[in-house]
């Protein structure tokens, strides 16, 4: 649990802040947008363990969910209805020593190193989600008739076929790139980022076009679609936002 109200991207903002006491830390504070933090039994969550030190005054703990002082309420959404996103207050919960992950003040390079992860988990999630939406179009573009021939037949449906499917080859070959650089142990920071740019975009718009392809079959819930593009919208928010991504992307070049 990273997120909180007036902190994302921009980890050296955290308020949520623990302070030492015999035997473990109190921790207070609020978080949101976690995801299962209605559900889970415990909670990996980055809080300030220093006054002042910006990055540097960050550690992680693992919180017990079912410790006094710790409440979670579920915020409806747009999309992902599968799993809950949480608003979470910690109001003096409690956490043992042992609780702590990896080194006093030294969470923000866990941080850093779990967002590449994540992004790129993102990027291959959206790579094989655009597959699964191009496929089931295709399908319904073979079996759906108008004017008496399927409409896949018609140009301006091949077209958005031939679109999306470059979109789909682009994005998965930008992503496994960057898989396999992480994967050896290069430092993959500007390849992660661009497939998590490229691909969270792309596959919220191949999920578009594939609706739109649908018609009005396509707004109905029947059919899959429709949660498909909710679901898709998240990408260019979640794991830091487009506009985090591009800024990253515009430092690396030394703009």
């Amino acid at each position: 649990g990273i997120t909180e109200p007036d902190a994302g991207s921009d980890v050296a903002s955290l308020r949520t802040h623990a302070k030492e006491v015999d035997g473990g830390w109190i921790i207070s504070g609020e978080k949101c947008y976690i995801t299962n933090g209605v559900r889970a039994d415990f909670v990996v969550m980055a809080v300030k363990t220093t006054a002042e030190g910006g990055h540097g005054g960050i550690s992680f703990f693992i919180v017990d969910t079912d410790q006094p002082g710790y409440s979670a309420s579920k915020l409806e959404k747009m999309g992902w209805h599968a799993s809950d996103t949480a608003l979470i207050a910690l109001d003096e919960v409690f956490v043992p020593t042992e609780n702590l992950l990896g080194g006093i003040n030294e969470g923000f390079k866990l941080i850093m190193a779990n967002f590449q992860w994540e992004r790129l988990m993102m990027a291959l999630g959206s790579v094989a989600a655009m597959q699964l939406v191009f496929d089931k179009t295709l399908l319904y573009a073979a079996e759906r008739q108008a004017f008496g021939r399927p409409i896949g037949n018609f140009q301006a449906i091949r077209h958005k076929f031939a679109e999306m499917a470059t979109t789909i080859e682009a994005g998965r070959a930008l992503t496994y790139h960057a898989l396999r650089l992480f994967y050896d142990g290069h430092d993959a920071t500007r390849e992660v980022t661009m497939a998590k740019l490229k691909t969270q975009r792309d596959c919220f718009e191949v999920a578009d076009e594939c609706l739109q392809i649908h018609g009005g079959a396509g707004y109905m819930v029947e059919y899959g679609i429709e949660r498909a593009v909710r679901d898709a919208r998240l990408g260019p928010i979640g794991g830091g936002t487009d506009e985090v991504m591009a800024e990253i992307l515009g430092r690396s070049m030394g703009l």
